[in-house]
């Protein structure tokens, strides 16, 4: 008896350690498989939820939402040339990069407010805001629902430029279920339209960010992806760009043709009163990754007007 105890005790021990050992491995806290931030990476705790972020420079304070489903890292190159210029932070929200990825439902209002909750924690009562994609989506979200908070605003090929999509997204919430074989299908799908054809970097940022899906995939992963692309099918970003007065830069690159980007652009261009739009001529979707040095240069020319 005494000896099949100890046996079922020792096969319990053994078996604690292997899912402790499959969560850590479906949960790390940093990157391994691929390329990691060269900045100092930190941890911070906002609605019970741990981000890892990473705040450089010196100057006004500037927050850069990374897109869907990516990480700080998108921003690294951009970032090193704002340095000088302003204090960047730049977080990994839950569910995407090295952040916490709880299984729960998410949402746009969500990402707000644990933007907003973050920056209290950092003692920052107002910034810029920029980010592309769902950055810039959440960057135009964010400064029109706290004028006071958010300055300036920038984005570029914004999510939720487009027509309100209300069945779409209603699909999309369920397709969570569905498992890691369907992401897998549409985002392979997805990634056609991130780059310009002919840009030289396509293949390896492609190697890279699978190989980190492949690290980071699981439940609440899977979850945030459908969760935040169903909210960005089922709402539009033009009911409240009239609203928006803070001045505001919009940038497209004019191979950036999913969901009929340019002609969303231009729209929120023309119903925004204090927008400016700069087109880059041969970029695709991804500008931090295509163009970064262009993109920082009007960045800083932009954030530094009076």
């Amino acid at each position: 008896m005494t000896v099949a105890i100890v046996i079922a005790c020792a096969l319990a021990v053994f078996a604690a350690l292997v899912l402790l050992r499959r969560r850590a491995i479906a949960h790390p806290r940093r990157p391994r498989a691929v390329r990691a931030t060269p900045y100092a990476q930190k941890d911070l705790t906002v609605l019970g939820h741990r981000l890892r972020y990473v705040d450089e420079g010196s100057g006004p304070p500037l927050l850069l939402i990374p897109g869907h489903t990516s990480r700080i890292e998108e921003y690294d190159a951009v970032a090193a040339l704002l340095h000088a210029h302003h204090r960047v932070i730049v977080f990994d929200f839950p569910g995407s990069g090295y952040a916490d990825k709880p299984d729960r439902e998410y949402d746009l209002g969500f990402y707000e407010n644990v933007a907003c909750l973050a920056l209290d924690a950092l003692g920052i009562d107002r910034c810029h805001v920029a980010g592309g994609s769902l950055g810039g989506n959440l960057a135009l979200r964010l400064a029109r629902r706290w004028p006071a908070r958010f300055l300036r605003v920038a984005a570029w090929g914004p999510g939720s430029a487009w027509e309100a999509m209300p069945f779409v997204a209603a699909c999309m919430r369920a397709f969570h279920l569905a498992g890691h074989p369907l992401f897998w299908l549409v985002s392979r799908l997805q990634s056609r339209y991130w780059f310009s054809k002919d840009w030289h970097g396509a293949a390896a940022n492609l190697r890279e960010t699978f190989a980190y899906y492949r690290e980071v995939g699981c439940p609440g992963f899977i979850r945030m992806y459908w969760g935040i692309a169903a909210d960005q099918m089922g709402w539009s970003l033009f009911g409240i760009a009239p609203g928006i007065a803070q001045p505001t830069l919009l940038l497209w690159g004019d191979r950036d043709h999913g969901m009929d980007m340019g002609r969303g652009v231009r729209r929120l261009h023309a119903l925004m009163p204090a927008s400016r739009l700069v087109v880059f001529p041969g970029a695709g979707h991804a500008l931090a990754a295509e163009r970064p040095a262009e993109l920082a240069a009007h960045l800083i020319e932009f954030f530094s007007r009076h």
